[in-house]
This record gives structure tokens, sequence and C-alpha cells, in this order.
């Protein structure tokens, strides 16, 4: 709330008033100064009833949505977009109904109107930020998540909530420590806000109806009212078609054919589905991936998969054939899924060193080993590529951004017309999680396993990489992470310990992904010229608010669903599946059970994949030298190996069916759409994108409170298993193995 007398209704200053007519637009980015209006209305308010209404529900929404499908088959993650798309009719409604009455807070000065005007673009902005903070993931949900429904033992929740709140919030804290030069310089630009940018612009222009044509409202209407009535057939009625295999139709009882077939558990070549949530699951809307990426995406998809993958599997590469081709579980040396009880001590949660020599090393599937290596090259491809593309103009804007030349004519804006945030106030807050967080971790009987010195290390891991990650993502929109290298280092630390591993890695890693989040929301808000202290406040309510949401949705889905996470007792047609908290499980046993020495080092079956870090650092090179030695030769500049090198990056937790189809939708908007109709590209596609992710969210919530709660499942027939009908898929093909419901091969 403000003051009754920033909040009255404020006549709009005519356009004279809101020229920077003494600045030129001097922004050294050119693409800041062909998107970024150099004007400003400080006259407009910002932090309104409007503001704390819409985006508290927006930012609560998403938050219990995002958490809700993150357990089913098909995760969906539905982005802020919907909400930014959403909330404009919702704000224009309310300036239009609501009373400008001025409401005084008994027993303070303070007041504030519920309608203090036309709905405007900060407002708009801010209502934005807030659903982004709900669009994010809480990562310390998954500790809890494999907690109670994978190891099966007792967490206490003021620990797990505790947990939640202190590594979301204590990315703020490095924030405020680096906000100087990664926000008021004008070298740090964070090129994905500029498509907020000109998605804010879009819809506050005047949007007149074109002659048998529809506005960008009508149209996001009917995409939603479409998306919604359909998605109750791959949700309830028919959920086989969210993975249509038909080569395991013909060839039933070839494991092969099934293994090359099935788009759940094999290659799926040739699979396809009907259902929007399969392509967005995962890896998030096609429709918003650039069409440069799409093709270095599915340049690396096509060689993991189709060439190396399978060149790999049938020459039984690290005793490949023992295992299924496609998997992100653990298995014994003779192919039966890992007993974690043989190497784990009930009692005191700890690795069992006699139990593990006397039963078995870990081993994995061939595509997992891939997948991990892949990592290990992705962070050295990143930092490689930036440094040979980037480098050079890189060093000069961190350098001028240490110089504190910050003359732009966006930040000579913000500092006239707004007070900045106190650095005190990030201080505080870094304080204070940081005693709950060390509270979290050595109190509650220790239960997290982590002892204090282990938080403070994945603090300073993460200060450490939060300035050189942050400005890799600030001027290239590439973000290294560093889940890899945080699970390594406490997997060598502090071995056999798999909740602290888990803790670590999320103290570490999320707490510096929040931080580079918070940085580029504030950027936004630098563009858009939104009081800093607005933005913080936003920002530290809607954090709040997601974990909460997230966690209390979690903790009722865990306690209330029987046999959640365990696809072996869900009865038929049941969507909790939990994909990505498996591989969440399953990397807890490979890096804190068993621990990096025992997989990837000198007592591993794995110690070679440390070869795809060399790989990583040198596979830019080449590219590098052909781009500089050919400079005529634009498309060499295009392709860019840190995004090959993931192409395969939302697997094993996505399945071969949703990379397909993400692949076909995005190529298909993306490239051609984009290329023959690009004007209806550009006034459709984002707003396809958010209608089809928002009809798909209201019907999946609707069927599960109104049906699938009560205990009214889908008619039992063939096509309500949320399978792809290759059983044999999961199979190994080594001569001996003896496999549950497979056949032995001779």
């Amino acid at each position: 709330m403000e003051h009754s007398e920033s909040n009255t209704r404020i006549p709009v200053p005519d356009k004279a008033a809101l020229e920077t007519t003494d600045d030129e637009n001097d922004s050294p980015i050119e693409e800041v100064r062909l998107t970024v209006p150099i004007t400003d209305d400080p006259t407009l308010p910002c932090l309104t009833f409007r503001t704390w209404v819409l985006g508290t529900l927006s930012c609560a929404a998403l938050a219990f949505l995002n958490q809700f499908f993150g357990y089913r088959q098909n995760f969906l993650s539905i982005t802020s977009v919907s909400a930014q798309i959403l909330v404009l009719p919702l704000g224009k409604f309310m300036a239009a109904t609501l009373p400008t009455k001025v409401i005084h807070i008994p027993g303070t000065k303070w007041s504030f109107t519920m309608n203090p005007g036309p709905f405007n673009v900060k407002e708009h902005c801010l209502i934005t930020i807030f659903a982004n903070t709900g669009s994010t993931s809480v990562y310390a949900v998954n500790i809890i998540t494999i907690v109670k429904a994978f190891y099966h033992r007792r967490l206490n929740p003021i620990a797990a909530m505790l947990l939640t709140h202190s590594t979301q919030m204590l990315g703020y804290g490095w924030a405020g420590i680096f906000r100087k030069f990664l926000v008021d310089s004008p070298y740090m630009w964070w090129p994905s806000n500029l498509v907020q940018v000109s998605l804010f612009r879009a819809l506050h222009e005047v949007d007149a109806r074109r002659k048998g044509g529809l506005t960008r409202l009508q149209f996001f209407i009917i995409v939603l009212v479409s998306s919604f009535s359909y998605y109750i057939i791959p949700n309830y009625l028919f959920p086989s078609i969210t993975a249509l295999s038909f080569v395991c139709w013909i060839w039933k009882d070839s494991v092969t054919a099934q293994q090359v077939g099935s788009g759940l558990h094999g290659l799926g070549l040739g699979s396809f589905a009907f259902d929007w949530a399969t392509v967005a699951a995962f890896v998030g809307s096609p429709l918003a991936t650039p069409g440069f990426a799409l093709i270095n995406m599915l340049v690396g998809f096509i060689l993991v998969l189709y060439v190396f993958t399978p060149i790999a599997y049938w020459s039984n590469l690290y005793n490949a054939k023992r295992f299924p081709i496609i998997s992100s579980h653990v298995f014994d040396a003779n192919g039966a899924p890992y007993n974690i009880s043989e190497i784990l001590t009930e009692k005191t949660f700890e690795f069992n060193h006699q139990g593990y020599d006397n039963y078995s090393k870990v081993n994995l599937s061939i595509f997992f080993i891939f997948i991990y290596g892949l990592n290990f090259a992705s962070l050295a491809a990143t930092l490689s590529h930036v440094a040979l593309f980037h480098g050079r103009e890189i060093w000069q804007q961190t350098k001028a951004s240490y110089q504190d030349k910050f003359g732009d004519v966006h930040t000579r804006l913000m500092r006239k017309n707004y007070e900045a945030v106190p650095q005190w106030w990030f201080h505080t807050l870094l304080v204070l999680v940081v005693a709950v967080s060390l509270f979290a971790c050595e109190g509650f009987g220790r239960q997290l396993q982590l002892p204090y010195w282990g938080v403070l290390l994945a603090m300073a891991l993460a200060f450490v990489f939060t300035l050189p990650v942050a400005v890799i993502t600030a001027t290239t929109n590439q973000q290294a992470g560093i889940n890899v290298i945080s699970e390594m280092i406490i997997g060598y630390m502090y071995p056999g310990k798999p909740l602290a591993n888990v803790a670590f890695k999320t103290y570490g890693t999320i707490s510096m992904s929040q931080a580079i989040t918070f940085l580029s929301d504030f950027k936004l808000g630098h563009y858009m010229k939104i009081p800093p202290k607005s933005m913080f406040l936003v920002q530290l309510v809607g954090t709040i608010v997601t974990s909460l949401v997230c966690f209390g949705t979690a903790w009722w889905l865990l306690t209330t669903i029987e046999y959640i996470c365990d696809p072996l007792k869900l009865p038929p047609g049941s969507p909790w599946t939990c994909p990505g908290d498996d591989v969440f499980y399953n990397a807890s046993i490979i890096w804190g059970v068993v621990g990096p020495l025992r997989m990837f080092g000198r007592l591993g079956l794995y110690e070679q994949t440390n070869y795809f870090f060399l790989f990583g650092l040198l596979a830019p090179v080449p590219v590098w030298y052909f781009a500089r030695r050919y400079p005529e030769k634009k498309w060499i500049r295009l392709i860019n190996v840190p995004i090959i090198v993931s192409g395969t990056g939302g697997m094993p937790a996505a399945k071969a069916v949703n990379c397909i189809c993400w692949f076909t939708v995005g190529v298909f908007f993306n490239l051609y759409v984009y290329r023959r109709y690009k004007g209806w590209w550009a006034r459709h596609n984002y707003i396809l994108s958010a209608g089809l992710d928002a009809g798909v969210a209201f019907m999946a919530t609707l069927c599960y409170f109104t049906l699938q709660f009560n205990g009214v499942e889908g008619p039992s027939w063939w096509g309500l298993g949320v399978d792809d009908h290759c059983p044999l898929a999961k199979c190994p093909t080594a001569r001996g193995v003896h496999v549950e419901g497979c056949p032995v091969f001779q």
C-alpha cells in the first residue's frame, strides 16, 4: 500500500510531460535502444490494491498449479505469460467497477483506494513479476518428496518448511551484493527481458479489431476454451493418446522393436501424441524457443538419441544390454533394480560399506550415462563458448560496470524519479535467512544430515558463482548450472549421506538461481521504470507465498494420494508417477549414498565420463575458429555447442515422445509459420502458447477436484492407461538376465 497522496486519482500528464527531452537514447546496447522506451511517468500508481490482489492470486495459482502438475506423468510448467495475458482484462474490469473512495486505515496515517485510476502498464508489470515468482519451481520440495515417497521416512514438517523458505530466499542476499553491477549497469542488458518489454507494449497499445479478425484477447479466450474442452480426453477419457507408439502395436513380441519404437521407455521412433501437455511438459512451450536454438537442440537430440545411444547399446558398452536402453533408475550387476536397503543403514540413514561390498556396484542405463556425461560437457562448453564468442565484450562491459559508468538514459531516469532499495534491507534478510538455514539443518535431530560447515560451504559456492554466471546470463542469455559441481563437491567431502548431498546441492544451486531470477526481474523493472522498493516488496512477498503454497500442495498430495510416485502400485490411469522426483531420487543414490568416488572416480564403473568435461571445453573452439575465418558465413555463428549438448536436457524425466512432439511443434511455428506468416506469428504466437497452457491447467485441476479426488476414475478400457503399451521396451537383451515380465535371451 501507498500513502493516500500517491494512490488518489491523478490526471494523466500530456505527452510532452512524459518525454525525456534532455536525454538522448544512449544505451550502449542496440537491442535495448530499439525495444525499451526512454519515457517515464512517475505519477502512475504502482503498488496498488489491484496489484496486491491480482498479484497474490496469480502467484498462488501458478505455484499451486506447477506443484500440482509436478507430480504427474506429463509435468506441465505454466509460465507467468499466462497470468500476464489473463490479468489484463481483469485489471481493466476492476478499474471500471471498483469504487474510487479513499479508505483510511484506523490508527495510522495510511490510506488507499481500491481504484486509483485506469489500469496501467506498471501495475501490470508488477503483477507479472509477482506471478513469475509463483511460476518458478521450489527445488527443496524435491527433497521432501523423495524422503516421504521414495525413502519412506518421516520428516519434521517444520524442518521441511524452513528448508523450503530458506533455500528460496537465500539468493536475495547475493542479488543485493551484486545489484550495482548487474542491474544498474547498461552493459548488463538481460536479453530475455526484451521479450517481456515488447509484450507489455503490445498488450497496452490500442488493439483495434481487424475486419474479419480477432483482438488478442478474443483469440486468447477462444484458444483457452478450446484447450480446456479438449483436455478432458487425454486427461480423463483416453490417457493413452498422451503417447502413441504404433511400432509396438505391430511387433508386440519383439524387445528390439519396442526399444526402438516406445515413446516412453525407448527411442520413440515413430511415436507421437495428441496432447498439449505432452508437448509442453518438462522443457516448456516450444513456441517460446527461437528457431536457431530449436535447430541446435534438434541436432543434439538426434545425435545422442539416434546415433550414439544405439551404437553404444548394441555394442554392449558398459554391459549396456543388461539394462533397459533408456532408464533413470539404478541397477545391480545382474540387471535387477538396485536394492537400496542393502547399502543404506536403516537407523542412521547412511551408507553401509560392508553391504555395498557384499552386494553390487551401482549400474546405469547407457542413456543415463550419456546424460551425466553431457551434463559435465554442458557446463564446460558454456564457459568455453561464452569466453570465446563473448569474452572480450563481457570483460569490457564488466570493467565499465565496476568503473561506475552508468550513464545511459534508463539509469538516469530511475535515479531521478525513484529511491533505491537500501542496502541494509538485503543484508538484514541475508543474515536472517542464513540463521534459519543453519537452524533447519542443525536442528530437528539433524534430519537433513547437512552440518553447519556444509551449509556455509554451499553458500560460499553460490556466492563465488553468482557474479560470473549472472554476467553470462545478463549478456548472452545462457545460464550455466552448478548442480553437478555441487553434488560432486559434497559427494567427495561428505559421502554416504543422501539428504546431506541434496540439501547441499539445493542451498548452492538454488540460491544462485534465485539470485539470478531476482536480478533479472529487477532489470525488467528497471526497463519498465518501476520503483525499486515496490519491486523488492513484490518479489519478497511473492517468494514467501510461493514457498508456502508449494510446500502445502506437496505435503497435501504426499499424504493423501495412496502410492503416489510408485507406478507399480498406482491404479490404472493414475497420472501421479512423479517422473522428475524419480530422477532426483536416483541422483541422490548416485551422488549421495554411493558417492562420486564409487560412481565416476577411480572406484567406479564410469570414470571415463570425466572426459566429457574436456570435450565440452574444446568443442566450441573449431566453431569459433571457422566463424572468425569465414565471417561472411553468418550461419556458422548460429552453431551453439552448449545448446547442442543440451539437446536432450529434459531427459530422462522427459521421454522421447515429449521431445519429438516438442521439436515438431516448435519447428512448425518458429520456422515455417514465422517465415511464411510473420504477421500472424508476431500477433498470436505467444498468446496461443499461453491459452493452450491455461486451458490444460484449468481442466486438469477441475477434473481432479470434481472426479478423481472423489474416486471417480475414467472408463475402464484399453486407452485408460497412462502408457504407450510397450511393456518389452524396459527389458534387457543380454543373455541369461532374468527380469520379471521380460523374455530371457539364451
